[in-house]
């Protein structure tokens, strides 16, 4: 049989053709990681020139599905002490208390390292700190749109300007579905970057990260433990994290020292 040309164009466009069905679900899921992908490109680090370690970056990898790993064992392996959503509510609650720390911690961090520089240090990292500056300012902007964008703002905009309030209670509801994935995300990657302290200094984060886990760690001590588990294994859980995220840290310092030259005192110029 014999095919023409413009028919077997057409006849192949129609084979290779991307199902519509297939394009609109697609672009839904991209429309609903929107807030996930804007989260993760305000709070990484973004600095230019700055230095990223493949071996560093697999060692934090690897450290994280460890812990994850060893955590699901322990729930699995021992009876809980309360009911699983509470213990699902407890771990979000210590997650918002790491964020709430490191919001503490990183200004003062970033005040000591950038005052405690000798010249012309400190007007060199003031010029970086737009970065962290960039990630606290977003995590706070959103907690505020949060309160004006809630249920209790949209109601008292609604009942304060009618018609009109009604309009803005609706794109306040469209901004609030936005928000609240984004405000999550930004919680999980300001952490897991200590809120762009690098883009200050490669030595920043793994300095910060040992103050924050020993913090939380303490925290923990006064936490009534999820599971019923014999004592030396609730220590072991309690102080394996802090003992694991330290060591991490001071080999990530010393391959900073020893394969790029970057230390805390030549940092401050001293």
């Amino acid at each position: 049989m014999i095919v023409r040309g413009g028919d077997a164009v057409r006849t192949y466009a129609r084979r290779t053709r991307r199902p519509r069905n297939d394009d609109a679900r697609s672009g839904c899921v991209g429309f609903l990681m929107l807030p996930f992908v804007f989260a993760a490109r305000v709070q990484r680090p973004a600095r230019h020139g700055r230095l990223i370690d493949p071996q560093i970056e697999a060692a934090k990898v690897a450290r994280t599905v460890i812990g994850l790993v060893a955590t699901g064992w322990l729930l699995y392996s021992y009876p809980l002490s309360r009911s699983a959503g509470s213990v699902v509510q407890d771990k979000f609650v210590e997650f918002f208390l790491s964020a709430g720390v490191l919001l503490v911690l990183v200004p003062i961090a970033l005040a000591a390292f950038v005052l405690g520089a000798r010249p012309p240090g400190p007007a060199f990292y003031r010029a970086r700190l737009r970065g962290p500056l960039s990630a606290l300012g977003a995590l706070f902007g959103t907690v505020l749109l949060l309160l004006l964008a809630g249920p209790a703002g949209t109601l008292m905009t609604a009942d304060f300007m009618g018609a009109a309030g009604s309009v803005l209670s609706i794109v306040f509801g469209a901004v609030y579905l936005f928000a609240l994935p984004f405000g999550l995300a930004s919680v999980m990657y300001g952490v897991h970057h200590t809120f762009r302290t690098a883009d200050v200094h490669e030595v920043l984060p793994p300095l910060i990260s040992p103050a924050l886990v020993w913090a939380m760690c303490a925290v923990q001590v006064f936490d009534a433990p999820p599971v019923h588990a014999p004592l030396a294994v609730r220590l072991l859980f309690l102080i394996g994290p802090p003992l694991s995220v330290t060591a991490l840290s001071v080999w990530e310092l010393r391959r900073l020292r020893v394969q790029y030259g970057l230390t805390l005192r030549s940092a401050l110029g001293r």
